[in-house]
């Protein structure tokens, strides 16, 4: 029921049931009053075990939709608590809203300051009055959409059931110009692509948010260009000519092909540290162009930058290029008749042991992709093992593989990211992949996905140990004491929460899974797969012996 009396909590939900469909959340003192009046009304809530997984939710709910949402918690330690996952969001560019409780007016000994904390992690901090609660979470919404960033907005607590006072306007946003791509820079990068005789077209996040895919993919088969992804817009172009991801989870073919493009259009990619390959990914490419809207190019080995609109300058480059036909027609995809076949994704098949006795997460990925439904989205959290399953296993579209921590490496928030997206994309079977190390720390809400998902399967490459740190730190010498974990049965832990699952011995096992989808797979399903710390990712390798030069450098 409503209080007859209208306060500020109400405003701020009025807003929130207006611009969003769910909200993530864990109740205290600081955002009792907002949740009362959102549950009453009857808005999609789903409850976190842990403030962090609150705002993982409503990252990954974005990333799965495209539909910015709202997380929320109370003020003090629940506030802190979200903060690593809070970091996660502003670096990967995650538009989110959090409602915080903040302190009173006149300040406790267990207040902080809140505002200058998020600040340190380059979040900003709106706080509303009783006379502009509404039209400060309108800014916020606004605020988080046109920077491509989380926004915080902070309910003080003297004022949380406060009467909502008559409305002041908020200082607008200052007008957004929209970096557009000059006559000069397309026709120069037409040009550059039109005497290319390998182009390679290479999709990004940015690309996908900005609805880019389609002129590209036109761009790409005008040229006779192969087409590549970043791993956060898998399957953008939905074209038979898509190498798949580049950077380090590529499969061994398509790596081949990458390092022969002459010419490389990157546009809304980061081109990271990893997604080059520490610089080796390209290694034939004259010209590296990459297009974006951030003030400068990402990384040294980019030729050409053009800081514009992803759609603006895929369109105009587009009718740039038809405007003088191509020099070198088809020539590349003509030689390479294996990716339309895509014979260039045979992989050797692998022993399911390896010499440890343990077993080997590759053919337990391969076999995955083909037991696994369909329409699925797969939500993968950090670690060493985070490259099988995107190398390994497909996915419908460019918002169905999520990769929870990459922009702040950091681990254990899978259980509440594969929440987010399963909320987002209900119709789904929601797939996470988890190592042991993670998914012990993110425990908590394994009991929220059990609890709210529909149909969801949890796989744990379960080595006993923290890989990563295994295979970075104790090849070196170091004591690897630290660096292991006593083995723990997760699908013992999920049986006694409330899901199906099993242990795997063999490949055989996975039989389990097999006839749990045949059954409608309903519900969640653990699979804990014992892995091998023998068998070591090429991209683990790739990391290590590019920290081992760096390390040989001496000071200068």
């Amino acid at each position: 029921m409503f209080l007859d009396q209208r306060t500020v909590s109400d405003a701020v939900a009025d807003v929130v049931a207006e611009r969003c469909d769910a909200v993530f959340g864990l109740m205290g003192n600081g955002n009792a009053h907002l949740l009362s009046n959102l549950t009453a009304r009857g808005t999609t809530f789903i409850s976190a075990r842990h403030e962090s997984g609150a705002v993982a939710m409503a990252d990954s709910y974005y990333r799965a939709s495209g539909r910015a949402t709202v997380a929320t918690t109370t003020y003090g330690a629940g506030f802190t608590n979200t903060l690593t996952a809070l970091t996660e969001a502003r670096m990967a560019r995650i538009p989110l809203v959090l409602i915080v409780g903040d302190a009173p007016t006149v300040r406790r000994p267990i207040d902080i300051d809140q505002e200058m904390v998020s600040e340190g992690l380059g979040v900003q901090t709106l706080t509303v009055t009783a006379s502009n609660a509404a039209e400060m979470t309108h800014h916020a919404f606004e605020l988080a959409y046109r920077s491509s960033a989380p926004v915080i907005l902070a309910i003080p607590y003297d004022i949380a059931a406060a009467a909502a006072e008559p409305s002041t306007p908020v200082t607008p946003l200052p007008h957004y110009i929209q970096p557009l791509a000059s006559a000069e820079d397309v026709a120069r990068i037409a040009s550059l692509l039109r005497h290319a005789e390998r182009p390679l077209i290479l999709g990004g996040r940015g690309a996908l948010e900005a609805g880019a895919a389609a002129d590209l993919r036109t761009v790409g088969d005008d040229l006779g260009a192969l087409f590549a992804t970043s791993v956060m817009a898998r399957n953008l172009f939905d074209s038979p000519w898509d190498l798949g991801v580049a950077g380090g989870f590529a499969r061994a073919g398509a790596l081949e092909l990458l390092r022969q493009a002459d010419v490389v259009l990157a546009v809304g990619a980061s081109l990271n540290t990893f997604q080059m390959r520490y610089g080796t990914l390209f290694s034939s490419a004259r010209s590296i162009v990459q297009v974006d809207t951030q003030p400068a190019q990402t990384h040294a080995s980019v030729t050409e930058y053009v800081q514009a609109d992803a759609k603006d300058f895929s369109s105009k480059l587009l009718h740039a290029l038809r405007a003088t036909p191509p020099l070198t027609g088809q020539s590349w995809r003509l030689n390479e008749p294996k990716v339309a076949a895509r014979e260039i994704f045979d992989e050797p098949s692998f022993n399911e042991t390896a010499d440890d006795g343990r077993l080997d997460p590759r053919p337990f990925a391969q076999a995955l992709d083909n037991i696994l439904p369909a329409k699925r989205t797969i939500v993968q959290d950090g670690g060493h093992f985070l490259g099988w399953m995107p190398m390994y296993a497909s996915v419908p579209d460019a918002r169905s593989l999520i990769l929870s921590g990459t922009a702040y490496q950091v681990i254990g928030l899978g259980f509440p990211f594969a929440v987010g997206a399963a909320a987002a994309r209900p119709e789904h079977t929601t797939v996470l992949i988890s190592g042991d190390g993670g998914g012990l720390m993110a425990l908590p809400d394994l009991e929220t996905m059990i609890r709210t998902v529909k149909s969801g399967v949890v796989v744990v490459f379960n080595d006993a140990a923290y890989g990563a740190e295994l295979h970075q730190y104790a090849v070196k010498g170091l004591d690897k004491t630290a660096m292991l974990i006593d083995e723990v049965d997760f699908a013992a832990v999920g049986r006694a929460l409330g899901a199906q699952g099993i242990k795997a011995q063999s490949l055989a096992d996975l039989d389990f899974l097999r006839e749990w989808v045949a059954a409608g797979a309903n519900g969640v399903f653990v699979l804990d797969i014992p892995i091998s710390q023998t068998i070591v990712a090429d991209y683990m390798r790739e990391s290590v012996e590019a920290a081992s030069k760096k390390d040989a450098v001496p000071a200068a």
